[in-house]
């Protein structure tokens, strides 16, 4: 490894000034260490003893705080011929020495399995009395690219813009993406642009010849990480026959609308009609017989009964009286002639000497006007 000049200059001053004041580290580098989350790094520490250093040996390593106002966290120390590696909780278990005795004059460690957490500033400081020594460090641990995720953004169809994009879940930046075509003339389109920054790429007015596969590839300083994405750009839609067809459908249900319309009007009309043939039937039935009517029949009755026993002077009264009510009434105009009264026998008709010869007594019978009252 060639030292630069200046390089060799710092570390023959560091050594006289060890040799003139005691204890000193002679670790030089200074520049901030960049390793990949997972990988495991080596924090170097290396320190010289002067001959008055006698004091026991103690090393510390600390992860200094981010705030002056908290406490720099120590992750793991020598004392007394002894180490203590589980101080600091998070990196129990991946923090080591480097070498078996520190008292060599190496204090470096090893941090493995490193964690984005794990980034930060971190010093290591000598002591034997009376000689001590401090050197920092800033670690960063990058996190490598997610796989990333590409997907479309807007409608696939010619004539219209889309955004090819691609994004990832983790990743330290600063990240870089890049596109690439990877079926036909592997070219972009012509009207592409494209964003390294935020993974996209905008095309305008997009044509059939852009339908393709489609790699992103997304990396930092400590990896990289790809997606595909399948582009079919499609013609456009036949806007008439989305129309012509919305019009049929639309006419198919008036249609059975109308024909459900037709249906229960008829089916009312039908019940309608046969309700009105009930009523009529019913008119055709005669109606129950009047109580006027009823009282005629029993008067005549009575009439008939009683003639067997009149005299013979109270039977011509009787007949003349008879000749009087066959005065017909309004009912009697109404009666049809199937249902007219019976005439009375000769044998009633004979005058009243026959009626008298033939031992008949004569009884007085009240007499009635039209309607069947009694005068």
């Amino acid at each position: 490894m060639e030292l630069s000049p200046s390089r060799v200059f710092f570390t023959v001053l560091s050594l006289f000034t060890a040799l003139a004041s005691g204890l000193v580290i002679t670790s030089t580098g200074t520049t901030p260490i960049n390793k990949a989350s997972g990988q495991s790094v080596k924090l170097e520490c290396m320190f010289t003893l002067a001959a008055e250093d006698t004091g026991p040996l103690d090393i510390e390593w600390s992860l200094v705080a981010a705030d002056n106002q908290n406490m720099d966290k120590v992750v793991i120390l020598y004392s007394g011929d002894r180490v203590y590696e589980d101080y600091y909780t998070p990196m129990k278990g991946r923090v080591h020495f480097s070498s078996s005795d520190p008292k060599t004059g190496d204090a470096s460690i090893n941090l493995t399995g490193l964690k984005s957490s794990d980034s930060g500033t971190y010093q290591c400081k000598v002591k034997k009395a009376p000689g001590i020594g401090s050197k920092k460090m800033q670690l960063i641990v990058m996190v490598r690219p997610s796989k990333p995720r590409c997907y479309t953004e807007g409608p696939t169809e010619e004539g219209k813009n889309i955004v090819l994009r691609c994004t990832t879940a983790e990743g330290t930046k600063p990240m870089q993406y890049k596109w690439e075509k990877l079926t036909d003339s592997k070219l972009l389109p012509a009207s592409a642009v494209l964003d390294p920054v935020e993974g996209t790429i905008n095309v305008r007015n997009v044509s059939s010849s852009a339908s393709g596969t489609y790699r992103c590839v997304a990396s930092n300083s400590v990896g990289t990480e790809e997606c595909l994405l399948a582009l079919n750009v499609t013609p456009p839609p036949n806007t008439a026959g989305i129309i012509a067809g919305s019009i049929i459908a639309v006419l198919l249900i008036l249609l059975i609308i109308a024909i459900i319309l037709f249906c229960c009007l008829r089916a009312r009309n039908k019940k309608k009609y046969e309700k009105e043939i009930c009523n009529e039937i019913r008119e055709d039935v005669p109606p129950p017989k009047s109580r006027v009517s009823t009282a005629r029949s029993f008067t005549m009755g009575s009439q008939r009964s009683s003639l067997g026993s009149m005299s013979p002077s109270n039977l011509h009264e009787y007949a003349l009286k008879t000749q009087y009510d066959k005065i017909p009434s309004s009912e009697e105009y109404e009666r049809p002639p199937s249902q007219a009264p019976m005439p009375l026998p000769s044998s009633i008709r004979m005058g009243g000497p026959n009626l008298s010869r033939m031992g008949a007594i004569p009884v007085m019978t009240p007499a009635q006007n039209r309607d069947g009252s009694i005068v």
